[in-house]
């Protein structure tokens, strides 16, 4: 008799070609059932990882279905407390809490440089609704051209809500100035020699910007006397130590009232309801003619579409209650409802139009 030299070697998928047939033969079974065994296991793992995941997502599921919002959100302004800027965010604040049903916290933020210091921390807040700005002409139209860094681009780093107010200016004269209108006042600055003086409430303010581009417009040279503010420019008008100026309804008002000083005009397209009789500088020689400080609400660019639209909307609502059209008014303020891209259109015209005044008046911030 012979024996089988039998090979040990086999292969998982089978008897090997020089291993023992019988043997090979006993061991296929139990190599079968392994495999078939390990295979099965391959199929429950991925069938455990998709439930693990499953249930992470239905975990989550809950905080991303919060509706927004779910917390107070912060109401930023650039500049101090006590000015018209925070008139106007208190004015739609609360009415905005009562319809969001989370508070609506106004911030001052006094970082200098008129707000555009806190205007570009802004900037870099997250977009997620919970923090907002009130962005104004002074803010997003001006400052990023009388400033040499602003540090922020007015058209791509916020998102737009829509618009507050528009406020107008006034173009006064102390009553001894013999003039009944614009057209006399332009034709006494074209006859000055030396170049008529002209107050406003500091360089680069709107109110500035307004007598640049009314000289401009007129034709005329005058000398800016700039003051450290609205109310040290109405001592003066009302003193008769400067005779003529541009300057908010608000700090004028009272002196008006008292006789103190007169208006000429508006610097409005249309005439301040608070003044209804008074005209507009467009309607009294000068066409086309306006400068005014327009209000609104933007956030952080990339703000979700969903989250603009509930907050404009219920801004606009809040400008249709008599409470804020009156708050509004007592500033000499119109409302101005507008969509978010109406609110874009506003920004983007306005920084054109001060950008090209100040370049080409060689403007600068101090």
């Amino acid at each position: 008799m012979f024996a089988w030299r039998c090979s040990f070697a086999a292969r998982a998928d089978g008897p090997s070609s020089g291993e023992c047939p019988a043997r090979a033969l006993k061991r296929w079974p139990r190599i079968a059932r392994r495999k078939t065994r390990v295979n099965a296991l391959v199929p429950l793992a991925s069938l455990a990882s998709a439930a693990f995941a499953m249930l992470a997502a239905l975990a989550t599921a809950p905080a991303l279905a919060q509706p927004y919002p779910n917390r107070p959100i912060t109401l930023v302004i650039p500049l101090p407390p006590g000015g018209t800027n925070d008139i106007m965010a208190r004015a739609v604040a609360d009415k905005l809490s009562a319809a969001l049903g989370q508070q609506v916290v106004v911030e001052n933020r006094a970082a200098g440089g008129s707000g555009t210091v806190a205007t570009r921390q802004f900037a870099k807040a997250a977009p997620d609704g919970y923090t907002l700005l009130l962005g104004y002409t002074s803010n997003l139209a001006t400052a990023p051209s009388m400033y040499r860094n602003a540090g922020y681009d007015s058209r791509k780093d916020f998102a737009p809500i829509g618009l507050i107010a528009s406020a107008p200016a006034l173009l006064l004269v102390h009553p001894s100035l013999q003039v009944r209108d614009v057209r006399e006042l332009i034709a006494m600055m074209k006859a000055a020699s030396p170049a008529f003086q002209v107050g406003t409430p500091g360089v680069g303010t709107v109110n500035h910007l307004a007598s640049v581009l009314f000289a401009q417009q007129a034709g005329v040279e005058v000398q800016q006397i700039p003051y450290k503010g609205s109310a040290p420019l109405t001592t003066d008008l009302a003193g008769g130590h400067v005779k003529v100026g541009f300057n908010p309804i608000p700090a004028s008002r009272a002196a008006i009232e008292a006789g103190l000083i007169r208006p000429l005009a508006g610097t409005s397209l249309k005439r301040s309801s608070t003044f209804p009789d008074l005209p507009t500088v467009a309607e009294s020689g000068l066409p086309g003619f306006d400068a005014v400080l327009n209000y609104g609400l933007v956030a952080p660019a990339g703000t979700p579409a969903p989250i603009i639209e509930r907050l404009n909307a219920e801004l606009r609502a809040a400008l249709a209650t008599d409470e804020v059209k009156r708050r509004l008014h007592q500033e000499g303020a119109e409302p101005l409802p507008t969509t978010p891209e109406e609110h874009a259109a506003v920004i983007d015209r306005e920084e054109t139009k001060w950008s090209t005044l100040i370049r080409s008046a060689g403007l600068k911030a101090e």
